[in-house]
């Protein structure tokens, strides 16, 4: 009995232990503060200015830095105890930081950011990885992860972190918060640890668009200026192939926003990596990975090479000294990486910058001074914490091909949420050229009310995926035949329609802008079929009445009414071929249909 009794009390104490490690291992796991802040403190604007000055800017938004910026009195910890072991409290505060508290915004704490700065994963070993509040089992991203979570947690109104290859678009991402990528050079980068200083920038987190913006202003030290709405939204087809999540859950989201708000003649489709093969053409002396000596990779994928090869030279430049000296105890894949043998020639060093160059004209080709580039921001949903995937050569390049884009071309770029499909969170990401970060700044700002409703409604949508994507793979070969009939490229707009019919049959739009290539390749029997499909779907269809009443015209159907009837008759008789009629019935103020008809009246006059 009295053994009995005492395993029992063994049995309960072992269970209230227990209870006890867990209680204790969960408030690890979900801190207060999400373990986003590595350090707390307070930096207090100056008092407003008296009336009739305006108030300072950003008076009433809180903010937080990642502890890769300078303040003073504070060590700068770089996410390693060693590198805040071996380095004095900082003896100015970055500019950067000064800016923002001089602008009305009240600086609460230091952020975690990956050992050294130098991962994407968002996990640190040293300081404990920050929560992701938008999937808890998954890595918030990084470098600047602790920025992110903040931010995401409603800790602060806005915070500050470093991209150099997606250290901010990575984690806004990953924690459903939106991200900003400016222009390198555009913000001074005084004051902070470098990572890759041809590829490193300032980048700041937010939760609304607007304070996102004021944030901008301030940091970029904007003129006013009128805001301007894009003339063109290109769509990376081939970029989108990559992702691990459906395709239309983010393209239908842009497409129909971008619909809504500026009409569908604003869309262009490319496939970028055949664009950057004719436009980067020291591409090709890059030498990535190679069979029987020839190189088998695309142009994107190339990209991801040259940009960890570049972020790798540049980082043992700027820290290698360091690291021999103190010999940090470090991640082995953060070790791989910086520890690494280089593998590069100063040769295959000056191609990489070259590739730079010719990448920063080719964006900037493409876009102009209105044009907004769309690829994803990360072709993978978040990370399992503590997962292998993110070491796998596969994923690394998915990613570093997709950030390797504004990162190596200079050029600014958004990540913008778009809600969450199967509980991660869902982004797009948005890219301007060089030096257009107020355009995209204000566009975003346009267009995101618009963006957070359509991703709404496509998260409840009851479609089924496969219908959906059949849909939305239509539209897409739809837009492709578009741009081909603007570039007078005809049969290729033929054939690209010809694609969304087989997919979606009982659009009479795809049988319409069909038969208008037709018309421009004399094909006059296969234009009136396919407006007569287009009638018979769409009795409404102004477009498909025009063209049959053209392509029947071009037949010659109506010198038969000629010759059957004689010049008195035929004067004394109002026609209207049928086709054009109907369209000025429907749209009677169409010129069109109107000088087709006074033509033919004319003729048979």
């Amino acid at each position: 009995m009295a053994s009995q009794s005492a395993n029992l009390w063994v049995l309960l104490g072992l269970g209230l232990a227990g209870i006890l490690f867990m209680t204790r291992k969960l408030k690890k796991t979900i801190r207060e503060d999400f373990g986003a802040f590595i350090e707390r403190l307070q930096l207090l604007p100056p008092p407003q200015p008296a009336p009739p000055k305006a108030p300072h800017p950003l008076t009433g938004l809180t903010f937080a830095v990642s502890d890769v910026f300078d303040i003073e009195g504070h060590v700068t910890g770089f996410g390693h105890p060693d590198w805040e072991r071996t380095h004095d409290a900082a003896s100015r505060t970055s500019p950067v930081v000064s800016v923002l508290v001089e602008g009305g915004a009240t600086c609460i704490g230091k952020t975690v950011v990956d050992e050294l700065a130098y991962s994407i994963s968002g996990e640190n070993k040293h300081y404990g990885t920050p929560t992701n509040p938008a999937a808890s089992s998954r890595t918030p991203g990084g470098s600047s992860s602790g920025a992110a979570v903040a931010v995401a947690a409603n800790l602060v109104d806005f915070s500050l972190g470093i991209d150099t290859v997606g250290g901010v678009r990575v984690p806004a991402g990953s924690c459903g918060v939106i991200g900003f990528r400016p222009s390198h050079g555009a913000v001074s980068h005084n004051g902070i640890i470098p990572v890759s200083t041809s590829l490193d920038t300032v980048g700041w987190f937010a939760k609304d668009s607007s304070v996102l913006r004021r944030v901008g202003h301030v940091l970029l030290q904007l003129p006013y200026a009128v805001s301007r709405s894009p003339r063109q939204i290109v769509i990376a087809d081939d970029c989108f192939q990559q992702v691990k999540i459906p395709v239309d859950r983010i393209v239908q989201v842009v497409t129909k926003s971008t619909e809504k708000l500026f009409g569908r003649q604003v869309f262009k489709h490319e496939n970028l990596g055949d664009y950057f093969n004719s436009k980067v053409p020291s591409l090709k002396e890059f030498h990535g990975p190679k069979t029987n000596g020839e190189v088998k990779t695309s142009s994107i994928k190339l990209l991801a090479n040259v940009v960890q090869l570049l972020q790798r030279h540049e980082f043992r430049h700027n820290h290698e000294e360091w690291i021999n000296l103190v010999k940090p105890v470090l991640d082995s894949a953060t070790s791989a990486q910086i520890c690494g043998p280089l593998d590069a020639s100063d040769e295959e060093i000056e191609i990489c910058k070259s590739i730079k160059n010719e990448l920063h004209a080719a964006v900037n080709s493409l876009l102009k001074d209105d044009g907004i580039l769309v690829i994803p921001t990360i072709a993978d949903p978040p990370s399992k914490l503590g997962g292998k995937d993110i070491l796998s050569e596969d994923f690394r390049s998915r990613a570093f091909g997709l950030l390797s884009i504004a990162s190596l071309s200079g050029c600014c770029q958004v990540t913008v949420p778009l809600g969450s499909h199967d509980k991660y969170p869902v982004s797009v990401s948005f890219i301007a050229r060089h030096g257009g970060d107020r355009f995209l700044l204000d566009a975003l700002h346009t267009m995101y009310a618009s963006l957070q409703e359509q991703a709404d409604i496509a998260s409840k949508s009851k479609l089924s995926k496969n219908a959906l994507t059949r849909e939305q793979s239509a539209e897409i070969a739809k837009e492709k035949g578009n741009q081909a009939y603007k570039d007078k490229e005809w049969h290729k707009a033929i054939n690209f329609y010809s694609e969304a019919i087989k997919l979606s049959g009982n659009n009479a739009t795809y049988y319409s802008n069909r038969a208008a290539a037709y018309l421009e390749v004399g094909s006059f029997l296969q234009a009136e079929a396919d407006c007569t499909k287009a009638i018979n779907l769409d009795k409404k269809n102004v477009k498909a009445y025009l063209r049959r009443g053209t392509a029947r015209e071009m037949l010659g159907y109506y010198k038969e009414a000629i010759e059957v009837y004689s010049p008195e008759v035929v004067g004394s008789m109002e026609f209207h071929p049928a086709d054009f009629k109907y369209a000025l019935v429907l749209e009677p103020t169409n010129k069109r249909a109107s000088l087709s008809a006074e033509r033919l009246r004319k003729l048979f006059q």
